[in-house]
């Protein structure tokens, strides 16, 4: 969300938790607050982002919104992820807030090439994934294109959501699950293993099940041959992995040595508010730490709209008709 839409909403809905009301202040607020180096502390900077989009014109806005930024940053295609089950406050119905999501971001994408679906996440540490589940599987044919477990990863594993799961993969529906971000090697080898994820959010502590030797040589788990032999997409999201601690910097983050094994790794921004960051931005900072040029940039892109939740055909023709075409431009313009 925009920092001054932060405040528009709340100066509009009567909500008056916001530490300031001045942009640029509130903006820096935010940011300081989520890098704090543990997940659970970056979580809490949400509740005011939550706190003022309690209502159908605020989430149409904040999606609206959302969906301008990232066609204004290039992006070609998105999946919005966030928890319906939050903004019921005010009286929403689950229906009624996808609804007003899904208003936002049609309206947010008019007259631009950007493709956007919506993810419905369950708050992990609550108890309304089967709920949620339904929720995205009735909005199927409206935009919501999968389902997610988000939220403090310790002591809420996935399987404890086992019966969302289950109902997701009896609809063929799509399933993506925050996994092996600030919990290790169990809470991946559940969401796989036991509840059908396709892609992993985050994924950072695979690394947990690689070695690396003193001559750089890696020696892979039986875990993580799993991951990469299958092609589970990473959702990596660098910056924000430092913001929660996850990786202790940009230059030392595993998406580098995941990137030189050719894991399925993809860049993502995770929240661009909390954590000032924009995609160009993540790229930017992958190039500085690791030296990526226009291939590598052009690899994790196409690896992205690989993995993602769209329909196939589509996939393509983004992919055919408008991410390659681009990079090549930039090559051709020796960018």
């Amino acid at each position: 969300m925009r920092p001054q839409t932060v405040i528009d909403l709340a100066q509009e809905f009567g909500y008056d938790g916001l530490p300031t009301t001045d942009e640029a202040d509130l903006a820096a607020w935010v940011r300081r607050g989520a890098d704090r180096n543990k997940l659970e502390l970056y979580l809490e900077t949400f509740a005011h982002t939550v706190g003022v989009t309690q209502h159908a014109d605020a989430l149409e806005r904040a999606a609206h919104e959302a969906v301008e930024d990232l066609a204004a940053d290039g992006v070609v295609y998105a999946e919005l992820r966030f928890a319906p089950e939050q903004h019921m406050e005010a009286g929403l119905s689950l229906d009624e807030v996808v609804e007003a999501v899904l208003r936002g971001v049609r309206s947010g994408a008019e007259g631009t090439d950007i493709t956007v679906g919506i993810l419905c996440s369950a708050m992990r540490q609550l108890a309304r994934s089967r709920d949620i589940a339904e929720l995205a599987v009735r909005h199927r044919d409206a935009g919501v294109v999968g389902f997610d477990i988000a939220g403090p990863e310790a002591g809420f594993p996935p399987t404890r959501h086992l019966d969302a799961f289950q109902y997701c993969l009896r609809e063929n529906f799509h399933i993506t699950i925050h996994a092996g971000e600030a919990f290790g090697l169990p809470s991946i080898h559940e969401a796989l293993s036991y509840c059908g994820a396709e892609r992993l959010g985050h994924g950072v502590r695979i690394m947990d099940d690689i070695e690396i030797d003193a001559d750089g040589k890696a020696t892979l788990g039986r875990l993580a041959s799993y991951v990469r032999d299958t092609r589970v997409p990473l959702e990596m999201c660098p910056t924000s992995n430092v913001n929660t601690g996850a990786a202790a910097s940009i230059e030392t983050h595993p998406i580098g040595t995941l990137r030189k094994l050719r894991f399925r790794v993809t860049v993502n921004t995770d929240n661009r508010l909390m954590s000032n960051v924009t995609l160009s931005d993540e790229f930017i900072k992958l190039h500085d730490a690791f030296g990526y040029g226009l291939g590598d940039m052009e690899w994790l892109t196409l690896n992205a709209m690989k993995s993602a939740f769209w329909p196939f055909e589509q996939r393509l023709r983004i992919i055919n008709e408008i991410i390659k075409p681009r990079f090549a431009s930039l090559r051709d313009a020796n960018l």
